[in-house]
């Protein structure tokens, strides 16, 4: 009988990116469940509001059943632990990128032993792509249609003009 797996995503989302999206629809074809964790963020600025962020990822992924989004505060760790995950999947694009998450994937360990972090890496056609650099450049009035889905850039080309 196959063991029932749920994996916990976590991010800010802000937003979401196709790097992201197939390092979740990817993640859904491993595991039983996979949990979006959006992070409140509180100690990031953003430009969605939590609320928006959540709506956007729900919209994104509704056609995949075994994937669901929750909102999350504190340590992702204690919410992996609540929602009864035994994984956190964690997407690296570069060696830096391990670097800082090798780092956080060995407190996680530390601070909840039954959670494992599992890497995967992006497409390589998604390799680059960063919330940071997508909100920089669609800011300053650049297109990002490539890097993010149509519902991420309407809502985000909608923000911008408000």
């Amino acid at each position: 009988m196959a063991k029932t797996v749920i994996a916990v995503f976590p991010g800010t989302f802000d937003p979401i990116t196709l790097g992201h999206q197939d390092l979740i629809r990817r993640s859904a074809k491993l595991f039983s469940s996979v949990i979006v964790a959006v992070a409140a963020a509180h100690h990031k600025k953003t430009l969605f509001t939590l609320d928006e962020r959540l709506e956007t990822v729900r919209e994104v992924f509704a056609s995949l059943e075994n994937v669901r989004v929750e909102q999350f505060t504190g340590l992702v760790r204690d919410f992996a632990v609540e929602q009864g995950a035994s994984v956190m999947v964690r997407g690296v694009r570069s060696v830096t990128d391990f670097d800082y998450e090798a780092q956080l994937a060995g407190m996680n360990r530390a601070l909840a032993p039954d959670v494992d972090t599992v890497f995967l890496t992006p497409d390589s056609r998604y390799q680059f792509i960063s919330s940071t650099l997508v909100r920089e450049i669609a800011t300053l009035k650049g297109d990002v249609r490539q890097f993010v889905d149509a519902i991420v850039h309407a809502r985000l080309m909608d923000k911008l003009r408000a």
